[in-house]
């Protein structure tokens, strides 16, 4: 750097020539000019070098927080296959059932105050033989007598014993499914005198004509396939080893035409479910092989509607379609009016817009959310773990409300749940700006505050649920299927199966057995001819007692 300063001169020796003068002038100013642009140039680089920092400093925040976000991905990816799926939280406000709660600090305090009180030993109770479950009375019995031989009916003394009463166990036996050949025999007759007037029986009426499938074994298939979760081609294992050889493809062909028979049937539950005013729907994945234009790898879906809530006979309906798309959901609640329950899934805000339906939210997914944030995180409980406990709160509420009347269930809301929901709509505008946005925890914020009003709609009604589960876990019993049989081969199917579904599940809600109820059905459907008749035959109208008991 140029110093501009070496050449200073002091004033007693400034030349006294004004030439002279003039050019010692000008030689300082080019100098203290070089001087200033040097200067420039050097803040111009320090600028450059304090931006080049910023930014690398930036991209480093950056990785670090793309890191974190991918640990967290990992951690959760780990616990999601290994860990529990229980989302349960004890009473106990410093733990949860997964152990998520268990920081130093808690640790450290409970261990202060066990120091500082008194250690009560619990006393012993030797624990009693294990009581046996009682079998149904309503189980045919067999009698094995098991008597003395007649020369032991003697005491030493040489006296008759006589009978003076029995011990009596019981133990439970299975004889494996028994087949049996209905034959059906049609007498014919014929005038003997002008030979031309022949008559015969009538053929019955069967749910798939010129078949060999009764109502009982299609219930038993349709039962074992989608109530059971056993494929098909287990079945058809199963069969072979009772003698019997029925292709896996044949039983394919007869769920199909089931699926149809069903079809009144589930026309009517939708006219039910969608006149009730309150409507619960999810969606889940199913693999069809063989769609036109999607390859085999592809995912169509199920989507699943329900209702449930005091004084409404639950009611699920599975509807299959190809694609997840909000048009699908327009479909399905076209002309709908009323609540409408759903996740926070994109695909339900077209219809939602609408005029006469109002959205609400799941709270179980919120909490899911932040349940996904403490398995995440390195912290563990921090505060995740202080919205799980606010949600926890409100679940202990609904509990009290499980078995009340509608308007009872309203007001208790009115009174418990909202202050809590206003505390918890206080913590997240208190953490929203805090927490980085691309953290576990920082969307599960993000969806409880986007999805707030939402998720606060069951305080208008009390038909009204906090949360999706019914839905959710009618699904189950679907997921559980899948799991076994993959795929559904063919479009057709995958409709038979949805309708086979709602049924079953619907049967099953309602308190019936799935077989019972679906060997009735098959055998009545085939006669059914009026609105009335078929409506009889609907899970929620037909009583459980109403239904004729299978042979044995």
């Amino acid at each position: 750097m140029l110093d501009v300063f070496a050449m200073t001169i002091p004033a007693n020796k400034l030349p006294d020539d004004v030439s002279q003068l003039k050019e010692l002038i000008t030689e300082q100013f080019l100098r203290s000019r070089q001087f200033e642009e040097t200067v420039n140039k050097y803040e111009a680089e320090i600028s450059r070098s304090r931006e080049d920092l910023s930014r690398k400093n930036e991209e480093l925040a950056r990785a670090k927080a793309y890191a974190e976000r991918l640990e967290e991905m990992v951690k959760l990816l780990k616990h999601r296959h290994f860990g529990k799926k229980s989302e349960k939280v004890k009473n106990d406000e410093s733990q949860l059932s997964l152990g998520i709660f268990n920081e130093a600090e808690i640790e450290e305090e409970k261990s202060l105050m066990q120091e500082s009180s008194s250690v009560e030993v619990k006393g012993y109770r030797r624990r009693g033989k294990p009581k046996r479950v009682k079998l149904p009375d309503n189980l045919p019995r067999e009698d094995v007598i098991i008597d003395l031989k007649d020369e032991e009916k003697m005491c030493p003394e040489g006296h008759e014993l006589k009978l003076i009463g029995e011990d009596v166990s019981e133990q439970l036996d299975v004889i494996p499914a028994q087949v049996k050949v209905i034959r059906t025999i049609r007498k014919k007759y014929a005038c003997p005198v002008c030979g031309d007037c022949v008559k015969r029986a009538p053929v019955p009426k069967t749910a798939i004509p010129k078949s060999i499938a009764t109502p009982g074994l299609l219930a038993y298939i349709a039962t074992g396939k989608y109530g059971d979760g056993l494929p098909l081609y287990r079945q058809e294992h199963m069969w072979h080893r009772l003698g019997v050889e029925i292709p896996r493809v044949t039983m394919a062909t007869w769920m199909i035409k089931v699926g149809n028979l069903l079809m009144p049937l589930i026309n009517l539950l939708e006219d039910d479910l969608l006149a009730c005013g309150f409507v619960r729907v999810d969606e889940t994945r199913v693999q069809v092989l063989n769609e036109n234009g999607k390859s085999a790898e592809s995912l169509s879906y199920m989507w699943v509607r329900g209702r449930e809530y005091p004084g409404a006979p639950p009611i699920v309906i599975f509807e299959y379609d190809p694609t997840r798309s909000g048009e699908v959901a327009k479909r399905l609640f076209a002309g709908y009016q009323g609540y409408l329950q759903a996740d926070g899934y994109a695909g339900y805000d077209g219809i939602c817009s609408r005029k006469g339906i109002i959205r609400c939210g799941c709270m179980a997914h919120c909490r899911r959310k932040f349940f996904e944030a403490t398995k995440a995180s390195k912290k563990g409980f921090g505060l995740a773990g202080e919205a799980i406990e606010i949600i926890r709160r409100l679940y202990d509420v609904e509990r009290t409300t499980k078995d009340k009347e509608i308007a009872e269930r309203h007001l208790i809301r009115q009174a418990e749940s909202k202050p809590i929901l206003d505390e918890f709509r206080k913590w997240l505008d208190d953490n929203l700006a805090k927490v980085p946005p691309g953290s576990q925890l920082g969307k599960a914020i993000s969806y409880a505050h986007n999805e707030w009003t939402y998720l606060t709609r069951y305080l208008d009604d009390g038909r009204l649920s906090i949360d999706n589960n019914f839905v959710e876990n009618a699904i189950r019993p679907f997921v559980i299927g899948r799991k076994n049989w993959l795929f559904s081969d063919s479009v057709a199917g995958a409709v038979a199966s949805a309708a086979i579904y709602s049924i079953m599940i619907s049967a099953k809600l309602n308190g019936h057995n799935e077989y019972a109820y679906f060997r009735y059905i098959l055998e009545k459907l085939p006669y059914a001819e009026k609105i009335e008749d078929f409506e009889a035959l609907l899970p929620h109208k037909l009583r459980p007692q109403d239904i004729t008991p299978a042979p044995a």
